[in-house]
């Protein structure tokens, strides 16, 4: 979370990581992550993608907006968790 109150998770998050940080988190995010689902979202999320593909990172996106080379795109959530979980163990073996 970019702020520093839990109660402006979203009610989907079931542990909220509060890191004070604003946007600057989007990088602790794509650094921490063997993969990155990115889901429609905005300019925070296109942060976010781009930070990933930068780092090296799989990438996966679902109803995403934007047209970004690199990425993976899926329909289906299930698809997407399958797909990263995939990559990451393709990225670990090459």
């Amino acid at each position: 979370m970019p702020g520093i109150l839990r109660n402006e998770a979203n009610p989907w998050i079931d542990i909220a990581v509060l890191s004070g940080m604003g946007q600057a988190r989007n990088a602790l995010i794509a650094q921490s992550s063997d993969a990155l689902i990115a889901v429609n979202g905005e300019y925070g999320t296109l942060s976010e993608i781009a930070l990933g593909l930068k780092m090296g990172k799989p990438v996966v996106v679902l109803e995403s907006r934007w047209e970004i080379e690199g990425v993976h795109r899926v329909e289906s959530p299930e698809e997407a968790v399958e797909l990263a979980f995939k990559l990451i163990q393709e990225h670990e073996m090459g």
